[in-house]
């Protein structure tokens, strides 16, 4: 009988760093790693180059069902990184229907990670709670907005794009009350999920933490 896959569930709000780490932790390793805000940012960018209204259920859930792999692959993925995509991507993500399209594939890729690998890294908002509540290892990374908000900015202008701080992190605040608050899959912690709070640490540190945690869950 075939092993089963090790997953590890990375979860946090945007800009905390848990995209990063969960790349690491993936590549380290020797895991599969899946961006689940990929899926969410490609219903989005969906939704709104059919000239449709993200916050309309039907017009996002049909946009979720025509979804491909190759809409998440590069060049694609570059334009799927835009603050205006991440707009559309959180609202997109409040439906109900949308998540249930996408559930199947965030659950059939821990179940069967590509490549033959051991186990899968999956970051997002709800995988520790909702897509892998029996996760191996789960970790909750945070920062403080106002933090993140100066990690976004950095980030845009080294893409070479316009950005303006205040902007920035009222968009930011306005995301976090949606995730914080929507009804279906909330952002919030697992109850037994490591929270890293990466507010004053570098990425090798909160690295070495993650790598502390999962290395004490596996005694």
């Amino acid at each position: 009988m075939a092993e089963r896959p090790v997953v590890i569930a990375v979860d946090g709000p945007a800009a905390s760093g848990k995209g990063t780490l969960a790349r690491r932790l993936a590549a380290h390793l020797g895991y599969a790693h899946l961006d689940t805000g990929l899926l969410y940012r490609a219903v989005g960018a969906a939704v709104v180059a059919g000239g449709g209204d993200p916050d309309d259920a039907g017009a996002a859930a049909g946009a979720a069902r025509a979804l491909t792999p190759a809409d998440m692959a590069a060049p694609d993925e570059a334009r799927l990184r835009t603050d205006a995509v991440a707009d559309a991507a959180g609202r997109v993500a409040a439906h109900g229907a949308v998540r249930d399209v996408l559930f199947r594939f965030q659950r059939g890729f821990a179940e069967a990670p590509p490549g033959g690998a051991k186990g899968a890294v999956i970051d997002g908002r709800d995988i520790g709670t909702v897509i892998c509540p029996d996760a191996d290892a789960k970790i909750f990374v945070e920062a403080e907005v106002g933090v993140r908000a100066e990690r976004r900015v950095k980030e845009l202008r080294e893409r070479g794009l316009d950005a303006i701080h205040a902007r920035v992190l009222q968009d930011m605040k306005a995301r976090d009350a949606r995730d914080r608050s929507r009804s279906v899959a909330p952002l919030v912690p697992a109850d037994d999920a490591f929270v890293l709070d990466t507010t004053a640490l570098d990425a090798d540190a909160a690295f070495a933490k993650a790598l502390e945690f999962i290395a004490g869950r596996n005694k």
